[in-house]
């Protein structure tokens, strides 16, 4: 197995590094990578509902698709991500506990207790530390999973959407659990583990040489410079696009009621592959002329903004967010 240490911090980098190797090499890898703030939603997940609109917008943290289904996490660089990409017998690929079980392991040699819970989650003492997903491709398998170092869990917390009632869609829903990061697990752990890992970095190194250590046939892989100019452009070509982060999700109904001048409106949106296709608004004379300047308009705040600004409905007065 080639064992692989991004250094890039580029979540929209190193996930397209996952869909990469899946596709283009048979051999099996490990992949260690530490990501900049970033709320990362499976691929059949409404962005705007799982991510909170207002707060990913005004603090510019991306909202990325991944190829593999299942709920959002949250990256940051308190936040270890590990992706197993095996070559797997057809019809055998889905199996968690397999391919957690591996990280259950080394978390164990650093005197952790993790158990594998629920669909998909390891946790310490009933609290999530890790978050995984899994993709087939033919007959290869990517899981991938979160490890929670030292994240902010405020951050995280204010990252994602609490209440989704607003949305009607049968995307996927995530399952939020209560969290906790590892370094506050490791302050019961010996000295002499602990100094080994007083940083994620340190944490990363850790992991990687037990699993050079612990797996036969193990070595360190480097990408090639053809490889990472590949990576890269598929990463400005799909995973930092609208069309994927947006538009490709499930069609979705949004509703909300507000206060706008002092009376009462009823906001109503159908939205298909990112567009709005039907725009309804109750209440307020000045919002019912504009709705239908909505229709064909991406569901995003930039969009609505400019459709709002032209009709002058400007923010002091509105605030854009209700629309999401």
């Amino acid at each position: 197995m080639f064992c692989l240490s991004l250094q890039s911090t580029d979540p929209f980098f190193n996930l397209t590094v996952d869909e990469y190797l899946l596709k283009n090499s048979s051999e099996d890898y490990l992949i260690l990578g530490i990501n900049d703030s970033s709320v990362i939603i499976g691929k059949h997940q409404v962005a705007h509902r799982e991510a909170d609109t207002r707060f990913v917008t005004e603090n510019n943290i991306p909202v990325i698709r991944r190829i593999s289904g299942g709920g959002t996490v949250f990256h940051d660089r308190g936040n270890l991500n590990f992706s197993f990409i095996l070559n797997s017998n057809q019809g055998k690929q889905i199996d968690f506990r397999k391919y957690t079980r591996p990280v259950i392991d080394f978390l164990s040699s650093i005197g952790i207790d993790a158990k594998f819970e629920g669909i998909n989650d390891l946790k310490v003492e009933g609290l999530k530390i890790s978050g995984n997903a899994e993709h087939v491709f033919r007959n290869r398998v990517l899981h991938h999973g979160t490890l929670l170092f030292s994240s902010d869990l405020e951050l995280m917390k204010s990252s994602i959407r609490k209440e989704a009632g607003n949305y009607e869609t049968r995307a996927v829903r995530s399952n939020p659990s209560p969290v906790i990061n590892l370094n506050n697990v490791l302050k019961n752990v010996l000295k002499n583990v602990l100094k080994d890992v007083d940083n994620i970095y340190e944490f990363k190194s850790l992991m990687l040489n037990w699993f050079l250590a612990n797996t036969p046939g193990s070595r360190i892989y480097e990408l090639s410079g053809e490889e990472t100019d590949k990576i890269r452009l598929q990463s400005e070509t799909k995973y930092r696009t609208w069309e994927w982060n947006y538009a490709y999700g499930p069609e979705y109904h949004f509703s909300n009621r507000f206060e706008f001048k002092g009376g009462e409106s009823l906001c109503s949106l159908f939205v298909k592959d990112g567009i709005i296709w039907e725009s309804e608004i109750k209440g307020s004379g000045e919002l019912e002329k504009v709705c239908k300047k909505l229709i064909g308009c991406r569901h995003m705040v930039k969009d609505i903004q400019e459709v709002l600004d032209k009709e002058n409905i400007f923010k002091p007065e509105f605030d854009i967010y209700n629309f999401f």
